[in-house]
């Protein structure tokens, strides 16, 4: 399994390695386009030599910010961004000894089980849950069951609606056309 999310292969490899900087990607992808979101975390690593929750939810905050910030940003929001970091990586100290797999592995739980788990992370809404559930199932090897259910409409089979689709340039380029779609849609029927 090799993630091809960013376009860049450093990036991609730390995704695929470590769970954390997966989820991190995830938490960053609003606002700013998805390769940006998920190449955060290699920024991350490369600014503050951090790789695991316990240390980024220790790490000074100001310092943590400026790593944000330092050209190019991590993201286009560097103060809150930051911020939600450290707080996803203490709540994942808090409840899961740092471990961000274990809100997949843990218990062998199923994709419901899962989908509550991702819910109750700070920043992980009912939609960015579900994207990320449905991103584990169809890229990352998690299996457990009613996943694609739990999921849905990101789980579908043959979709090309999210980051979880991702696996090619191809594949990139049929996101970006379902997303444009949705935002034209949501914008004519505001008219």
């Amino acid at each position: 399994m090799a993630l091809h999310i960013t376009g860049d292969t450093a990036a991609d490899d730390l995704l695929t390695n470590n769970p954390l900087a997966l989820l991190t990607g995830m938490l960053l992808d609003q606002q700013v386009a998805m390769e940006t979101a998920f190449a955060g975390p290699l920024k991350i690593v490369e600014r503050t030599g951090l790789t695991d929750a316990s240390a980024i939810a220790a790490y000074d905050p100001d310092q943590f910010l400026a790593a944000f910030k330092e050209s190019p940003a991590v993201h286009r929001f560097p103060g809150s961004m930051a911020a939600r970091v450290q707080t996803l990586c203490q709540a994942l100290v808090d409840d899961w000894n740092g471990d961000a797999a274990a809100l997949w592995t843990r218990g062998d739980p199923d994709g419901a089980e899962v989908l509550r788990r991702l819910k109750a992370l700070p920043g992980f809404g009912e939609q960015k849950a579900k994207i990320f559930l449905a991103l584990l199932g169809k890229q990352y090897g998690f299996t457990g069951e009613g996943w694609r259910e739990a999921s849905a409409p990101y789980g579908d089979d043959g979709a090309f609606r999210s980051v979880a689709d991702i696996v090619s340039p191809e594949s990139l380029a049929k996101v970006r056309e379902h997303k444009k779609a949705m935002k034209a849609a949501a914008k004519a029927s505001k008219s």
